[in-house]
């Protein structure tokens, strides 16, 4: 007897619409995600309940290392640049155009005045070197020599909508944090965030 041979038909799946809806997929998450700056000072935050969202606009960030070195940043390459223009035009640094846009692209600064040229004449790695160094003190914030005052003047007259946060390690000693809020202070900078970790509330 005969074997009955049953035709084989390809099955097509047309792939297209799928691929279509991966790139709008893809677009949309691109476009809507928030990229995390990169800091070359790493802080280790204390634990807090608190969900209160930090701006992300025109925002001032202060770190606080646990050896208590001061750095500072801001949000956006644009509002570094205003920075950097005031604290020329008050005098208190003396930077080419070419030193304001490194200074621009620069994720963390930290240095003492004097030394910000410097600074930003060596490569990018060589910056984050110099602000993690042992001999480098950060931004001086005490009471002969406060130049974190200086910078946080300037980046009010720079960006006037300007919102303070500040970003210390948990280990780091509190009358270093006691001398930048009372920095703040003087400059009647009262109101700020405290940056830290949100961790789950306590179960009863």
């Amino acid at each position: 007897m005969g074997r009955f041979k049953i035709k084989k038909q390809d099955t097509f799946i047309d792939m297209t619409p799928m691929s279509d809806v991966m790139v709008l997929l893809l677009t949309f998450f691109m476009l809507t995600a928030t990229f995390v700056k990169d800091e070359p000072v790493k802080v280790n935050t204390p634990g807090s309940v608190s969900e209160i969202k930090i701006p992300e606009r025109n925002l001032l960030t202060i770190f606080v290392e646990r050896n208590g070195k001061v750095f500072m940043t801001m949000d956006s390459p644009d509002n570094l640049g205003k920075l950097a223009a005031k604290m020329n035009e008050n005098g208190s640094l003396n930077l080419s155009a070419q030193e304001i846009e490194v200074f621009k692209k620069s994720p963390t600064f930290g240095t003492p005045l004097e030394m910000v040229n410097g600074w930003l004449a060596r490569g990018d790695a060589e910056r984050n070197d110099i602000l993690l160094n042992a001999g480098n003190e950060g931004i001086p914030c005490d009471s002969i020599n406060n130049e974190f005052k200086i910078w946080v003047k300037a980046a009010r007259e720079a960006v006037p909508e300007m919102r303070v946060a500040i970003k210390a390690d948990q280990n780091t000693p509190y009358s270093v944090i006691k001398k930048v809020m009372d920095s703040l202070r003087d400059l009647n900078e009262n109101r700020y965030n405290l940056i830290t970790s949100l961790k789950a509330g306590d179960k009863e």
